[in-house]
């Protein structure tokens, strides 16, 4: 057996193969250079352009568009009324701001735990953490796999709570049916560039209610009346601050990127996909890992592909396996720390190991590997590869 790269043998690969990467044709070059050459760089006419081109993709009657993935969670919260004193029940297993979007209007995030098999937020978790403050679900589509959004309204109609949809791991996804960002009350996006669609930083908010997305216009430009290209068309100066608001704008530079990509998505979702059954196919032979499941009636967007090891078959831990493979290599990632570990959360709400053991065991055994339409087949097979020599390495005799 070849000794691994982290052993000093021969890496699979000569250079990195990251666990994500942007995509950028000249289409999407010439609609950026478009706006530069434009009078409006921001608040001007590509921001509602970009905003019904997603609403119509995603079958939604508002969209909303905002700097990034963590402003369209603050956002989509003020919208619905969060403020200091409620509580608003999330997952363990996603990136610190979807429970930290609550903290910032002075809620209490409430953590339920995750099912087992798609790491997904378990509705059966939920019901037991709704108290008389519980305003609020946020599920999120971990890895690009809508969640179990029947289950969720169910309990958020007998409850009388609004359901969001983070959503940001899962655009070109549908669930029942429906495409992901019409599924819950409303649904929040990213454009970071590790995302399906990237704008360098931006997010949208989509919901059907015109209250929700008139509020979360206003928040968005700090609670003003009126906007800079409302005032220059009206000839006006004037406006109030009517609330406390944040400038969580997106650029019309953005917005033009973001129209350009968005035509692209369809074909990014399906060459993931085509991805993900390779992978599938070869983790069939791979008795120490196995990818996670896909819940029936669902299109998942990939945008991680997240295994899990079974560590009982290994000499090695997670952290051994994740810096052999990157030693080949393979650029890969953890997703996530479970929110309730961080310092801040064990320090500001008493969290601790133990409240959501599920989230917890998985995290011990949780791996990415790269996922991108711009990956090759041959990129395909270098991590199928380098995944292979080190699990033989490690494998114990059960």
């Amino acid at each position: 057996m070849q000794p691994l790269a982290l052993h000093g043998g021969p890496p699979v690969r000569s250079s990195l193969l990251p666990y994500a990467h942007q995509s950028v044709s000249e289409e999407d070059i010439a609609a950026v250079n478009a706006v530069l050459r434009s009078d409006w760089w921001t608040t001007g006419p590509k921001v509602p352009e970009f905003e019904q081109a997603f609403a119509a993709v995603t079958q939604s009657k508002e969209a909303v568009a905002v700097s990034n993935g963590t402003a369209a969670l603050h956002v989509a919260l003020y919208g619905a009324g969060i403020t200091t004193g409620d509580e608003v029940i999330v997952p363990p297993m996603t990136f610190a701001a979807t429970a930290n979007a609550a903290v910032f209007l002075g809620a209490k995030p409430v953590f339920a735990d995750c099912d087992a098999e798609t790491l997904l937020l378990d509705p059966r978790t939920v019901e037991a953490r709704i108290t008389p403050k519980t305003k609020a679900i946020i599920a999120v589509d971990y890895a690009g796999q809508p969640c179990d959004y029947a289950a969720l309204r169910t309990i958020a109609k007998k409850h009388s709570l609004i359901l969001v949809a983070d959503a940001c791991h899962a655009l070109g996804g549908t669930g029942e049916g429906q495409p992901v960002g019409s599924l819950a009350d409303i649904s929040t996006f990213s454009f970071h560039p590790v995302k399906p669609l990237a704008t360098g930083e931006g997010g949208m908010v989509t919901t059907n209610e015109a209250r929700f997305a008139e509020r979360m216009r206003r928040f968005r430009n700090h609670c003003m009346t009126t906007d800079h290209r409302e005032r220059q068309e009206k000839g006006s100066w004037f406006y109030e601050v009517t609330e406390l608001g944040y400038n969580y704008r997106l650029t019309d530079i953005q917005c033009a990127l973001g129209l350009s990509q968005l035509k692209r998505v369809p074909a990014w979702t399906k060459r993931r996909q085509e991805i993900a059954k390779q992978y599938d196919a070869a983790l069939k032979e791979m008795a120490a890992a196995k990818p996670l499941q896909v819940r029936k009636n669902v299109e998942h967007a990939y945008h991680l592909y997240v295994i899990q090891l079974e560590l009982e078959r290994l000499s090695a831990d997670r952290n051994e396996v994740f810096r052999a493979l990157r030693a080949e290599n393979i650029g890969v990632n953890v997703h996530y720390v479970p929110v309730h570990l961080h310092p801040y959360y064990r320090q500001t709400f008493g969290t601790k190991s133990g409240l959501c053991p599920v989230a917890e065991r998985a995290y011990e055994r949780i791996i990415s590997l790269p996922m991108f339409a711009g990956m090759t087949d041959r990129d395909v097979q270098d991590v199928v590869e380098a995944l292979r020599k080190i699990l033989a390495h490690y494998a114990v005799k059960l």
